[in-house]
């Protein structure tokens, strides 16, 4: 039986995984992780019921795309073409993907068993804009008892633009805000940006600014600063295997999150703006800070910036990128 339908009658799945101490559910629609438990503990954001992530939801454990993140204009030129995207973000820029983006969309349940789920996509050439038909898949897979590993890919028949992105929101303690969580992140460079998040073209070290996560900062120390909402460069391009990037940990140190990827940026927000009316797991709140957003993805508007670690997938290639996330538990 379904899990739920959308209102023209498709009906959307939810999958279980389960190992050891560790739990995933997993929806058809946008790919999402509607919810991720460890020891018994949710740790993302996210809602005990489907409804809500129709109209509600900030992207709570979708994969974001075909492009995550913003795109300057909603304009690109590739291969000497000009594409003009959907403005769905203050009505002057592309985000996510556009008003219809892989979020949005149903996915297609080609696999499960009781550790790994296998989802795939198609976007059709002019989807939200973009040209080329891609064929995506995303697998989630529990490698162990605390493991949650994504795998991303994508082929396209034109060149286009391929950059999708796992948007979890992780709360390790489950209280109301992550501002006294610890984080990590190994990278000396960051992406300025603008008034509107647009990446202003610099690539800055992180030394002497209030970006410099090199050693482990408390989120909350970010106060009187700027926002959290930036990429930090991790390389000039993806790497074949994950390596360890960024360490996310409770303020007691009760319980961390180790994260280790390919891709080449990972995008860090605060949560800062998270407002949602309704409950989400086990009846909390999700106010301001509520969560934070660890978006491994190639560099944001990278397309119109030269030098930046860009997304253009053509055909004969395959896009892939690999991500886990590693929890350790202190008891």
């Amino acid at each position: 039986m379904a899990y739920a339908r959308l209102a023209d009658g498709r009906p959307v799945e939810r999958v279980r995984l389960r190992r050891g101490g560790i739990e995933a559910d997993i929806l058809t629609f946008g790919a999402v992780i509607q919810d991720l438990r460890v020891g018994g503990r949710s740790v993302v954001l996210g809602f005990d019921t489907f409804e809500p992530y129709l109209d509600q939801s900030p992207y709570f454990g979708a994969i974001a795309g075909r492009c995550a993140n913003r795109i300057a204009n909603g304009r690109f030129t590739l291969e000497g073409r000009e594409y003009h995207l959907p403005l769905n973000e203050a009505g002057r820029h592309h985000l996510h993907g556009g008003t219809a983006g892989f979020s949005e969309r149903l996915w297609t349940l080609e696999e499960a068993d009781a550790h790994s789920v296998l989802l795939s996509l198609e976007s059709a050439d002019g989807d939200q804009g973009y040209p080329g038909t891609v064929q995506a898949t995303c697998r989630y897979t529990l490698l162990d008892d605390t493991s949650l590993r994504i795998e991303l890919e994508g082929r396209t028949d034109a060149p286009t633009l391929f950059n999708p992105a796992a948007h979890s929101y992780f709360n390790l303690d489950g209280t109301g805000d992550v501002l006294a969580h610890r984080l990590r992140i190994d990278a000396h460079e960051f992406l300025p940006v603008d008034g509107d998040l647009i990446p202003t073209g610099e690539i800055r070290p992180v030394s002497g600014t209030s970006f410099d996560f090199r050693e482990p900062r408390v989120i909350g120390e970010q106060s009187g600063h700027e926002p959290l909402d930036h990429n930090f460069c991790l390389s000039r391009e993806a790497v074949v295997q994950p390596r360890k990037v960024a360490r996310l940990e409770t303020g007691d140190g009760s319980l961390a999150l180790d994260l280790a990827t390919t891709a080449p940026g990972l995008q860090v927000y605060d949560g800062a703006k998270v407002n949602v009316p309704l409950a989400g797991h086990d009846g909390r709140g999700y106010g301001p800070n509520a969560g934070l957003c660890l978006e491994p993805q190639f560099w944001p508007d990278a397309i119109n910036h030269e030098g930046f670690a860009g997304c253009v997938l053509r055909p004969g290639e395959t896009s892939r990128q690999v991500t886990d996330y590693i929890f350790t538990s202190r008891t």
